[in-house]
């Protein structure tokens, strides 16, 4: 039976990308598919055959959504960090109390979830609806013994190790206190029982991730209905139309640290100084954040090429290294390709990501803080030169390739809507 499904989510690219390539599957299998938010998050679509429908037109009016992504890729100190905070509490707000109406006029019938976005589950649940939570990042789901996806350390099971990580947890949910009182004070509105964090508003029906179980941590309490499916992509791959010569004598590089770092030009020339003293060949992606100036700098001290956006799959299948901030879609799609990371968290999960990386044996990581070029030189070469990765990026790759991807999270989601 064909339904009408609303897909909540940040109002990110990379959040609406991977949740725009499952309502294409669902919407080519009957159903109809509808995003709701703040009218310029409607820019991050461009499927035909996806809907759209703007809720918050007062509280988030033209350019509210350039000083959240100007916000969420470069907070700063504590001052900036707590505008964040307010900032992500301010949207949930809007959702928590726009969502209600706007689904009833729309008909929508059942919902999919990103799980960084509270408001969709309690809207959802408080409306009896049937929802699917996806983790487009980390899943934020809890468990004792582990740390949180934020937090910058590595996995180990001493009683160190959970002191820590306890100690951490607390210490992120006083710096949320401001987004937690939120969550808290709208799930009373709509009559539901008492919470206040992501990992309290994911649906008892599916819970999707882009991850696959042999790039997690250690989990012992992940529900049964916690799937891991892959990434979720387009069914069409797009081509390297403007491949530069490539020398087959020397290794390829290739950088990029998403859409909301790509503006970070001095951690690009940092990058281009550490490759050109090992004589390899890199490839740039800034995802629009560097200007025609700056592409040129960095070509004259040594890049190949330098662009706004390549065909990731395609070129990662021919990079021998990828040098990443550790967003999750880079990190999947180099497990698919076989390609060593090196990995510079810079905000979000993508601390988490590196422990993740290191931890599986598929790559490095690097402080992009602290770490000047000759670190991230010799951190290159132990990522070029050691065979020992190959083996954890074969079996991780093949993980990937059987999870499922697109298709199987949209099996998972009509299944949902059908129980």
């Amino acid at each position: 039976m064909a339904r009408h499904i609303g897909v909540v989510a940040p109002p990110f690219p990379s959040h609406f990308h991977a949740l725009q390539a499952l309502a294409d599957a669902l919407v080519e299998r009957g159903h109809r598919v509808t995003f709701l938010h703040q009218q310029e998050a409607a820019r991050w679509l461009d499927s035909p055959q996806v809907s759209f429908s703007a809720v918050g037109h007062t509280s988030h009016p033209p350019g509210a959504l350039a000083r959240s992504l100007r916000l969420a890729a470069q907070p700063g100190g504590p001052l900036g960090l707590r505008r964040l905070i307010a900032d992500l509490s301010h949207t949930t707000d809007m959702l928590c109390r726009e969502l209600p109406r706007a689904l009833d006029e729309l008909g929508i019938d059942a919902l999919i979830c990103d799980q960084m976005e509270a408001a969709g589950g309690l809207v959802a649940e408080a409306s009896g609806r049937p929802f699917v939570s996806v983790a487009c990042a980390l899943p934020v789901n809890r468990e004792p013994g582990l740390p949180l996806p934020v937090m910058p350390f590595a996995y180990g099971r001493s009683e160190r190790h959970q002191q820590l990580y306890a100690s951490s947890e607390r210490t992120y949910d006083l710096l949320m206190a401001k987004h937690r009182r939120t969550v808290a004070r709208h799930a009373a509105l709509l009559g539901l029982s008492p919470r206040s964090g992501l990992h309290e508003c994911l649906s008892p029906y599916a819970q999707i991730s882009q991850t696959v179980a042999g790039l997690e941590l250690p989990r012992r309490d992940l529900p049964a209905h916690f799937h891991h499916v892959g990434p979720l992509r387009p069914s069409a791959t797009s081509q390297w139309e403007t491949a530069p010569r490539l020398s087959p004598d020397k290794p390829v590089i290739f950088a990029s640290l998403g859409t909301l770092q790509g503006h970070r030009f001095a951690l690009f020339r940092r990058i281009v100084r550490a490759c050109a003293a090992l004589d390899v060949q890199l490839l740039v992606a800034h995802c629009g954040g560097l200007d025609r100036r700056q592409e040129e700098r960095l070509l004259q001290e040594g890049a190949i090429q330098v662009t706004d956006v390549f065909p990731q799959r395609a070129v990662l299948s021919r990079a021998d290294a990828v040098i990443t901030h550790g967003g999750l879609n880079t990190v999947m799609d180099a497990l698919v390709a076989r390609t060593p990371m090196l990995v510079l968290p810079l905000a979000f999960d993508q601390p988490g990501v590196a422990t993740r990386v290191q931890h599986a044996g598929v790559g490095l990581r690097a402080s992009p803080r602290v770490d000047g070029h000759r670190a991230l030189s010799g951190k290159l070469e132990a990522l070029l030169g050691e065979t020992g990765f190959a083996a954890a990026l074969t079996r991780l790759g093949k993980e990937v390739e059987a999870a499922g991807g697109t298709p199987r999270a949209a099996d998972i989601v009509e299944e949902a809507i059908r129980s």
